[in-house]
């Protein structure tokens, strides 16, 4: 019993904790020798560098070179005036009376193209603000409307979305971001239709009580300058450069080439399968970082440009890596074996939905979609993917249900894109947190459901 509650424990540290604003750099080893201390494990020192910080870098071994070419990304659409003018495109097409729905589709188009939502946020923001003072809608929706487009289906649910959650289920299980595209495609309209319905119904219930945009001081720049913008079409194309070139690397590109050098032992012995999605991602993203290189040159400080860039990727790779790290060593305390072996019992030994059961409650605890996926991977992947063959389950099918649930739960409080948002948006908890509470969490967990239950039913596709 106690080896059980020190699991808890040091959630409960880690949550309360990471509300209050701690770096999670800081409170992952925190959190997790507490475990380690209160269940009795013999090396507190082993744990720390033998466990949890060999599973933090191997974490960042395989995916810094993700996070650092979408931070460049990200940087030079920022600073090209390219995210600015797509939100702009758009919300000028659907008009201030539609201003949820533009920000929904703006931030959408941006994150689905492989751009930052923390990017998104700051570029999509003043477009926002100058909707919804037009059509006087209450400025505490924005947050909401950012969410939808930014936290749920083009984090996880439309096919070859570049989200860093859609890609790490490939590494475990030789699939592709492009895994079950039907399915993916079945959560997305679910979360985009009830996401919408339910943003729509808060403003119709606003404006019965006459309740407008409101008297707001705002904390960063809401000001548009249009001047030296892109048009539309050149800004969007490495977005479509991004969708297309991953495409064309997983399903032609990489199938055709000769990868048998991948089997010797100083490339790790790997199969091109367990590879093949992270290199598309890497490849596409890096082709359209050169594209907006030479379209930009001469407006863009590059130097500027890759640099930020750069510095921009440690915050959010190490976050993710220490929450790993400190999933490893939970996963090390014999207590976890219960916890573990309980779940996957109460699910008759269904590799989905004890997959998806574990990466929610893991998503909920760090506060991170990444970090609870990760940590669920790195403990049970490879069983998860011999009781998936086993059942004669689809991998596929695996990674996307396993990939939708890391979005069901994450969206907490103390999650860090929802208190970046508030701090970006000049809001609270209190005036806004119960849309998001709605749209990325309670109707993320319906969609995974729905999801699981079409799969059931009529297989992946």
């Amino acid at each position: 019993m106690l080896e059980v509650s020190s699991i808890f424990v040091s959630m409960a540290i880690l949550i309360f904790l990471a509300y209050r604003r701690f770096s999670v750099l800081v409170l992952a080893p925190l959190a997790a020798a507490s475990a380690v201390l209160i269940s009795g494990g013999e090396s507190l020192l082993g744990y720390y560098t033998q466990i949890f910080m060999v599973k933090l870098g191997d974490f960042a071994t395989i995916y810094f070179p993700l996070f650092l070419l979408s931070a460049i990304f990200g940087k030079i659409m920022e600073s090209s005036g390219s995210a600015k003018a797509i939100a702009h495109y758009l919300s000028e097409k659907i008009g201030p009376e539609n201003a949820i729905l533009a920000v929904v589709l703006s931030c959408s188009v941006l994150t689905y193209g492989g751009v930052s939502l923390f990017v998104v946020a700051f570029a999509v923001y003043p477009i926002a603000v100058e909707l919804f003072k037009k059509s006087d809608t209450p400025k505490r929706l924005i947050p909401g409307a950012v969410a939808i487009g930014s936290f749920t289906f083009t984090m996880v649910g439309l096919p070859g979305t570049p989200a860093i959650q859609n890609a790490i289920p490939a590494q475990y299980f030789g699939t592709n971001t492009f895994a079950a595209p039907g399915l993916g495609f079945v959560a997305s309209i679910i979360m985009f239709v009830l996401g919408m319905a339910w943003m729509n119904r808060q403003l119709t219930i606003a404006r019965s009580r006459k309740e407008g945009y409101g008297e707001h001081r705002e904390t960063v720049a809401t000001t548009l300058n249009e001047e030296n913008t892109p048009d539309f079409w050149v800004a969007l194309f490495p977005i479509i450069l991004v969708v297309l070139i991953n495409y064309a690397c997983v399903k032609w590109i990489f199938p055709q080439l000769d990868m048998s050098y991948l089997h010797q032992e100083k490339y790790g012995n790997v199969d091109i399968k367990n590879v093949a999605s992270n290199w598309a991602v890497i490849v596409a993203v890096f082709t359209a970082v050169v594209f907006l290189l030479i379209c930009h040159y001469r407006n863009i400080d590059v130097t500027k440009c890759l640099n930020g860039g750069a510095t921009d990727s440690l915050a959010p790779i190490f976050n993710t890596a220490s929450v790993v790290g400190y999933g490893a060593v939970i996963n090390a305390l014999p207590g976890f074996v219960l916890l573990r072996d309980g779940v996957i019992a109460l699910s008759s030994g269904d590799p989905v939905i004890s997959g998806s059961i574990i990466t929610g409650i893991l998503s909920a605890i760090t506060g991170s979609a990444s970090g609870g996926l990760s940590i669920t991977l790195e403990m049970l992947g490879s069983q998860l993917l011999t009781m998936a063959q086993q059942l004669h389950i689809s991998p596929e099918a695996l990674h996307r249900i396993i990939s939708l649930s890391c979005s069901t739960l994450h969206a907490l409080p103390h999650n860090g894109a929802v208190i970046t948002l508030f701090a970006i948006c000049g809001l609270t908890h209190k005036d806004s947190y119960k849309d998001i509470f709605v749209t990325s969490l309670c109707i993320t967990v319906v969609s995974t459901l729905v999801t699981v239950l079409v799969y059931k039913t009529f297989g992946a596709f």
